[in-house]
């Protein structure tokens, strides 16, 4: 092995190369092109202005003829496939670095500032998406980034329940009852007076949290998640959805700016606006928005498909009154299926511990007036019912 400066002749042509083209080797040490050559055909996606051009200064350099060629079809417009997709999560990666930068969070929080004519940098952000199957298992997410960066220990999830108990109507209404209980719950914990029904709506029998006054917990010593007011609100969506929002926020009478990023041409919408503010491709107050909306998408997906996964499983036991989860786990221990269940008689599913024999009967007569399906009813949102695409407020 020779020195850096050594030569070689790399293609056995009798023209001399640096040894640092000869060195390339893949990882099984077998030795291949150098990754600095010119190959003799190269594929791109649009042939630039200039086509014959580049092609002869390509060739120029290589010392023999190179082709520059759009592929249509076949093996190799496959290949240029699969690098568009590896170089757009390349991007991805790099603009998630930039986010992850101080530097450039704290330009991107000045420009967002200054482009929505903000009176200070929003150092608390809360966006929020909606996530469901045709409008089976709504859930919300609520995802907290401060000066910049995520706080995922403040993110929060939201089971969208509608008037009737039963989901809301459209993307817009579940969006106004998750920023409705979020707004009344930071309402509540800085001392406002709930009526009945709004300490139903985002009370423990709401959302499963006592409310409690002030922003910090006496007993841990820690700030609650929902007791600060953000600087401001992203809503994943356009007009529609940022002035269903508005309505929402104006009528707790609060003025917390808002804005809604469509995903189509990555518009930033204000309510009252006709026309949407958009900021350049390479702005970091972009990246920063595009970061915190994908988060947000995320995180209602993460939680939509485990409701559906659930909701996917339930079991004809489900509808058998008086018949809880731990007696239906006991029955199905003990019998290994509903259909072995079916077949059983009286006295044996009687014997059950938990059942006795009233129950029994019931859950028998349950069975074979539910028909010979052994795994039961399918809920809403369940294969028969609804495609296992993720649809969400877009």
């Amino acid at each position: 092995g020779g020195g850096v400066g050594d030569v070689v002749d790399a293609r056995g042509d009798g023209r001399l190369r640096e040894d640092r083209t000869a060195a390339a080797t893949s990882v099984d040490d077998v030795t291949h092109t150098a990754t600095t050559a010119v190959p003799r055909e190269i594929l791109v996606p649009v042939l630039p202005p200039d086509a014959a051009s580049v092609a002869s200064w390509l060739t120029a350099l290589r010392g023999a003829k190179v082709d520059l060629r759009v592929p249509r079809r076949g093996d190799k417009a496959a290949l240029m496939d699969t690098v568009r997709k590896n170089a757009e999560e390349a991007l991805r990666l790099h603009r998630t670095r930039r986010a992850g930068d101080l530097t450039q969070r704290a330009q991107a929080l000045e420009e967002l500032a200054e482009a929505l004519d903000l009176p200070e940098a929003p150092l608390r952000v809360e966006c929020y998406d909606i996530s469901h199957t045709q409008g089976t298992y709504q859930v919300g997410s609520m995802v907290v980034f401060e000066d910049g960066a995520p706080r995922k220990s403040y993110y929060r999830r939201f089971t969208v329940r509608g008037s009737e108990g039963r989901g809301a109507s459209d993307d817009t209404a579940a969006m106004s009852e998750v920023l409705t209980r979020r707004f009344t719950r930071l309402l509540a914990e800085q001392g406002a007076e709930l009526s009945e029904a709004e300490r139903e709506l985002v009370g423990e029998e709401g959302d499963g949290v006592a409310i409690a006054s002030g922003p910090v917990d006496p007993a841990t010593g820690r700030a609650r998640r929902f007791s600060y007011a953000p600087g401001l609100v992203v809503v994943d969506g356009g007009l529609p959805q940022v002035n269903a929002a508005r309505a929402v926020l104006d009528g707790l009478g609060l003025d917390t700016p808002l804005i809604g990023l469509a995903k189509r041409l990555e518009e930033v919408w204000v309510p009252g606006e006709e026309f949407p503010v958009v900021l350049p491709r390479t702005s970091p107050a972009l990246y920063l928005l595009q970061h915190l909306r994908d988060e947000s998408h995320r995180f209602a997906i993460t939680h939509h498909r485990s409701k559906r996964a659930k909701g996917m499983t339930r079991s004809v036991l489900d509808s058998v009154p008086g018949l809880g989860p731990a007696r239906q786990a006991a029955l199905l221990k003990e019998f290994g299926s509903v259909k072995r269940l079916r077949q059983a008689s009286p006295e044996q599913v009687a014997a059950v511990k938990g059942i006795g024999p009233v129950l029994a009967t019931a859950v028998l007569a349950h069975l074979s007036s539910a028909g010979t399906g052994d795994e039961g009813q399918a809920g809403p949102g369940s294969p028969k019912d609804a495609t296992p695409r993720d649809l969400s407020a877009r």
